[in-house]
């Protein structure tokens, strides 16, 4: 096998720096586990299952948007930015749960929404209150409408989750009167971050939690702050949920950068924290730019979250991802899905050959230099859920394309932990969305006991990750390999092996480390991933 150089992701910089090659797994809190028998996933669930997270091997938590909100976008829309919800268990559950995540060297870090606010947040409130021109209203994004009354939206953005971008307000004379935008669900008003006291409270937000111990954050959209002078109109309007897109005015504005700038300053004065950007970008160099050494410390590439089953594309996603970050010596990230994406046993194809795709997969990922993002249940091997009755679908897509798209309730399904038949433990009382009887195959507790399952798989592999010298160094080399398949190595001397073809295929030489499936006759069998050393 000859190898060629792939690109190169930066050499380690301090060890202190422990994000640069950590598992973080993401906690969407609604469906993780509950603690008080509401059917919700709440803090105290997580609290309680620690010590699974710490059996599983992983590093850091990202938990999902736990902030004081209405949850008309699941958390996403937040009305108070430095206080817990009480369905989440309030202040109090939030301290234990960083507490005792600490007390098992486990990092926490928290999801900050930095594009928009509630439309309950008291700001917003004030707004609608007050006057066109006023200083409230100069938070947000208020405009006049088009046409003789205005009665049309001033340019015409979509919303993300559908319709319009613009809502109009009934001014406190009772008349119609101006509009204010909104990307996503109108209950999710755009701040304006041109705005200095926009700038000052959100760094009082970061300050707040770093302060309280978190060790860095998630940003939400955080290619979407900026917005463009003039807010012109778009030249294609499309109403598709976030994709690699250049140029869509909505999105990646140069003036984003000087925001996060600020950000970075205040994050720097932390050493111990992290700043992860949810970035969707097409372009390499555009994409780097957001981690520059004074931007993120590290930005969502989601290359391999869109990416089908086939070696060249798997190999191409790499190479990209690879390339966007090393002109700027950041850090390279991978996932295979999260709260927003379609799980990977169902983007593989679903049923066992989905399930077998995606267990070589997260081989893939693990191989590779940088950190890892594993989205809670992918663990298990859970597939989407797309046959949601009508009416236990809570995403906002659902209602805002007329109840013509599902919306993303599929990926969000709770978690089984144990038993044979639902809630499976997630809970006591009646689960926010329904779990299949079927799981009960894929439950927590029905895969500890099995060593062949997808779970131990991931336990064996993120344990091997941490402890082995081969796993050791910032760059891959390509192997030449049969057709449909690929291979690479780290300097350390880890060979990863992926056969996405359709018949066995034999192993390079060196000593099986761990295999997705079992061989045959020594042969690596279709949908499997191996390392070697």
């Amino acid at each position: 096998m000859t190898a060629t150089p792939a690109a190169q992701a930066p050499a380690d910089r301090s060890d202190r720096e422990w994000w640069r090659s950590a598992v973080f797994y993401q906690v969407y809190p609604r469906s993780f586990a509950d603690s008080d028998g509401d059917g919700i996933g709440d803090l105290g669930g997580v609290r309680e299952k620690l010590g699974y997270l710490e059996l599983l091997g992983i590093d850091a938590l990202w938990i999902c948007p736990v902030m004081r909100s209405p949850m008309a976008d699941g958390g996403y829309d937040v009305a108070d930015p430095r206080d817990i919800d009480v369905l989440f268990g309030g202040m109090a559950a939030f301290d234990q749960l960083l507490a005792e995540a600490h007390a098992r060297r486990l990092k926490v870090t928290m999801d900050l929404v930095p594009n928009h606010t509630s439309r309950e947040h008291p700001w917003f409130q004030a707004a609608l209150a007050a006057a066109p021109g006023s200083p409230e209203r100069a938070r947000y994004i208020f405009r006049d409408g088009r046409g003789p009354n205005g009665d049309e939206p001033p340019n015409n953005w979509p919303s993300i989750f559908r319709g319009p971008a613009w809502t109009r307000v009934t001014e406190p004379d009772g008349t119609p009167g101006q509009w204010y935008l909104h990307l996503f669900a109108p209950e999710q008003p755009d701040l304006n971050w041109e705005n200095p006291e926009v700038v000052a409270d959100f760094e009082q937000t970061l300050r707040f939690w770093l302060d309280r111990g978190v060790d860095g954050f998630r940003i939400d959209v955080a290619h979407g702050m900026a917005k463009p002078p003039g807010l012109p109109d778009m030249e294609s309007v499309s109403t598709k949920m976030l994709i690699h897109d250049d140029t869509d005015p909505r999105f990646n504005n140069p003036g984003v950068h000087d925001i996060h700038r600020r950000i970075r300053k205040v994050i720097d004065e932390y050493p111990h924290a992290v700043s992860i950007g949810e970035v969707w970008v097409d372009d390499n160099t555009r994409f780097g730019e957001y981690v520059r050494p004074d931007e993120l410390h590290l930005a969502f590439n989601f290359r391999l979250a869109e990416t089908p089953f086939t070696a060249d594309a798997v190999r191409h996603a790499i190479d990209n991802s690879l390339a966007a970050v090393a002109p700027v010596g950041a850090v390279p990230t991978w996932t295979l899905s999260n709260h927003d994406v379609e799980r990977e046993v169902t983007r593989y194809g679903g049923g066992a050959a989905g399930l077998a795709r995606a267990r070589a997969m997260i081989l893939v990922e693990l191989a590779l230099p940088g950190s890892v993002f594993v989205y809670n249940g992918a663990e298990l091997g859970l597939p989407n859920v797309d046959d949601l009755p009508e009416d236990a679908l809570q995403d906002p897509v659902w209602e805002r394309s007329g109840r013509t798209e599902r919306g993303r309730d599929g990926c969000r399904v709770p978690i089984p932990w144990e038993s044979e038949r639902p809630p499976f433990g997630f809970t006591t009382g009646k689960p926010w969305l329904p779990i299949p009887p079927e799981w009960a195959a894929l439950s927590v507790e029905t895969q500890l006991e099995d060593v062949g399952s997808t779970l131990s798989l991931y336990r064996m592999a993120i344990e091997l990750r941490g402890l082995r010298p081969e796993f050791a160094g910032p760059r891959i080399e390509w192997y030449g390999s049969p057709s449909g398949c690929l291979a690479f190595r780290r300097p350390g001397g880890l060979v990863c092996v992926l056969n996405a073809s359709a018949a066995p295929i034999p192993l390079p030489p060196g000593e099986l480390l761990l295999a997705s499936a079992p061989l045959t006759s020594g042969h690596l069998p279709p949908d499997a991933a191996a390392w070697l050393v």
